[in-house]
């Protein structure tokens, strides 16, 4: 690991702290929650269908520009393999746990086209997730992806390996288990749990699922990749994708999502922390972006690294001849 990667690393994290401590400080300040509006008829039509551009847009600008002004083809495979990878991730969060963790209750936000999901209270399929869900998870990977590929290659491209094929080409193994990353995945989830059960709160008892899922979704591929990728991730560029997407996440769910029902949360599967002025919103829902960035950028790197290396997969990723 390089100087300059851990240095930008650790000044990410700061960055996180300046911002989190007073914006807590001040949300805690709150007493009495802003409500939600009551999804009766003409209230917001088509609000989550046409929000949907809030990711639509960025992608389209970046991948036309990946296009046209980027000629490194590993860099393009590298895009397309990670989303192959990634995608799955949210349609299997709909498919097996969206009418688990989530609402939807305005149905006029919607196109109202309904895609199956399973329901597990019923145990059962049922008819009740909006084509939009899909959609949004799956503008959501490209958006991320392609905002960091962006930064990472031209924004602050003096931020990254000089060298990425000469780089990849000593490694060794690209899957080297991370300890640190277990530790840290088993504590957060055994005091989410210890919370939920223990802390009183208008929630408690139960398993905080939806938290757990992204710890799992987080901590695995850091577990396997981190040791590997930390040096190779421009921390500049990551930290910039991070701020814009929570950006866009904040804009999204808390002015309009949340308050107008888009989508909402079953609060029994949440870990009970919750966020007054925003409706009430869950913490998981600021948490998910964190997830998301985080997994996106360390799989994207991992192929990256695999592809630029020219070893075949097993090799690459296993150190086997």
């Amino acid at each position: 690991m390089n100087f300059t990667s851990v240095k930008d690393f650790k000044i990410f994290f700061v960055m996180i702290v300046i911002l989190v401590v007073p914006a807590t400080l001040t949300l805690l300040t709150i007493e009495k929650a802003q409500n939600v509006v009551d999804p009766i008829a003409g209230v917001s039509p088509l609000g989550y269908t046409w929000s949907l551009l809030l990711f639509i847009v960025p992608a389209l600008a970046i991948i036309t520009w990946l296009y046209i002004n980027h000629d490194e083809k590993f860099i393009r495979k590298s895009f397309w393999l990670a989303l192959l990878v990634l995608i799955p991730l949210g349609f299997i969060l709909d498919i097996f746990f969206g009418l688990v963790f989530f609402t939807f209750t305005n149905h006029e936000a919607t196109l109202q086209v309904y895609l199956p999901g399973f329901d597990f209270s019923q145990m059962n399929w049922r008819m009740a997730l909006p084509l939009e869900e899909f959609v949004f998870y799956l503008t959501g990977f490209i958006a991320v992806l392609l905002i960091y590929i962006w930064c990472d290659e031209y924004w602050l491209a003096a931020y990254n390996v000089p060298d990425y094929s000469a780089e990849s080409k000593k490694i060794e193994s690209i899957v080297l288990f991370h300890p640190q990353s277990l530790m840290i995945g088993l504590v957060l989830i055994i005091s989410a749990i210890i919370y939920k059960n223990f802390y009183p709160h208008p929630y408690q008892g139960g398993l905080p699922g939806y938290f757990i899922f992204l710890v799992v979704a987080s901590f695995v591929p850091s577990m396997a990749f981190f040791k590997t990728t930390y040096r190779f991730i421009n921390w500049r560029a990551f930290s910039s994708t991070f701020f814009f997407i929570l950006l866009i996440s904040l804009l999204w769910e808390v002015t309009l999502a949340s308050p107008y029902q888009w989508w909402g949360y079953n609060y029994d599967q949440m870990l009970g922390i919750t966020i007054g002025a925003w409706t009430s919103l869950p913490i998981e829902a600021v948490l998910v972006w964190m997830a998301v960035t985080f997994t996106t950028v360390i799989i994207y790197e991992a192929i990256k690294i695999w592809i630029s290396s020219g070893k075949p997969i097993k090799q690459a990723f296993l150190g086997r001849n």
